[in-house]
């Protein structure tokens, strides 16, 4: 055979490579992940190899290669220097997206999940875009077998009770229109912030007086890493030491970014609410 025909050969098999969806020519190998969540999931996945760069937020798992890159104010030029086939962002602030597609760079956009479901496509998403499919739909998998087991045993338990998630000691909280709400409802837990969600953004500021007044069973404080609150400054605060969830010491402590994320440590935060139904007294 000529070394013409030979050449032609090698590019027809490339062309053909390309057309079946070759890995090698398709997945990214260059990930810059501007999602604290997607970066959990990324590296949940098998993913983190190809990750070469994420956020400053993106505390989680400690071997991801984080920056002083920034999801909220992002700086294009910073982003390219990292060379990435793939940027995966939670937040599009001006356009940023639109820029990034310009310079010829791929981009995924992962706005926060409403729900398990909207969560669970988001991890399907990265595991078909990265090459990692098969990893995510075990994940996703055995994400919902253990969540379905917590809940089962936690349900029951929560019939009829209440619960307040504190987002800050300013006391801003997270109606069950959120993703965090939608745990809680998981369990058939009512919200005491559904009520005084006047304005509708899911995420009311409580006063004191409401708080104490609503007297939920279970509070759930996910500033611990933040304002470093705990059960005793919860029960100094005036009028607390009233509330049933503090007289019963149903105070549960999750780190701030488990409770405000909605990748593989879902887990940890059901886990973490059918902990505290177990060890309430009724």
């Amino acid at each position: 055979m000529s070394r013409l025909l030979l050449g032609v050969f090698a590019a027809l098999l490339v062309v053909l490579a390309v057309a079946a969806g070759s890995p090698a020519a398709t997945y990214p190998k260059r990930i810059v992940s501007l999602s604290p969540t997607a970066t959990e999931t990324l590296f949940a996945i098998g993913a983190g190899p190809q990750v070469v760069a994420v956020d400053d937020q993106s505390d989680y798992p400690k071997q991801a290669p984080r920056t002083t890159l920034s999801g909220f104010t992002p700086n294009v030029e910073a982003i390219a220097g990292y060379r990435p086939d793939l940027v995966v962002v939670g937040y599009d602030p001006n356009g940023l997206s639109g820029t990034l597609r310009k310079l010829g760079i791929r981009v995924l956009v992962q706005d926060a999940a409403k729900n398990l479901d909207a969560a669970y496509s988001q991890m399907l998403s990265l595991g078909r875009l990265t090459g990692h499919l098969p990893q995510a739909t075990q994940l996703v998998a055995s994400m919902k077998t253990r969540i379905k087991a917590l809940v089962a045993k936690g349900a029951p338990r929560a019939r009829g009770l209440t619960v307040y998630h504190e987002l800050g000691p300013d006391l801003y909280s997270a109606t069950s229109s959120t993703f965090i709400g939608r745990v809680y409802a998981l369990f058939g837990l009512k919200n005491i912030a559904d009520a005084a969600d006047t304005g509708g953004t899911g995420y009311p500021k409580l006063s004191p007086e409401y708080v104490v007044s609503a007297n939920p069973d279970i509070v759930v404080l996910a500033d611990i890493n933040c304002c470093a609150q705990t059960a005793r400054t919860v029960a100094a605060r005036p009028g607390w030491s009233h509330v049933a969830a503090v007289r019963t010491g149903t105070i549960v402590r999750i780190d701030d970014s488990i409770a405000s994320r909605w990748g593989p440590r879902i887990v940890n935060f059901v886990r973490a609410v059918a902990a505290a139904l177990a060890h309430l007294k009724r």
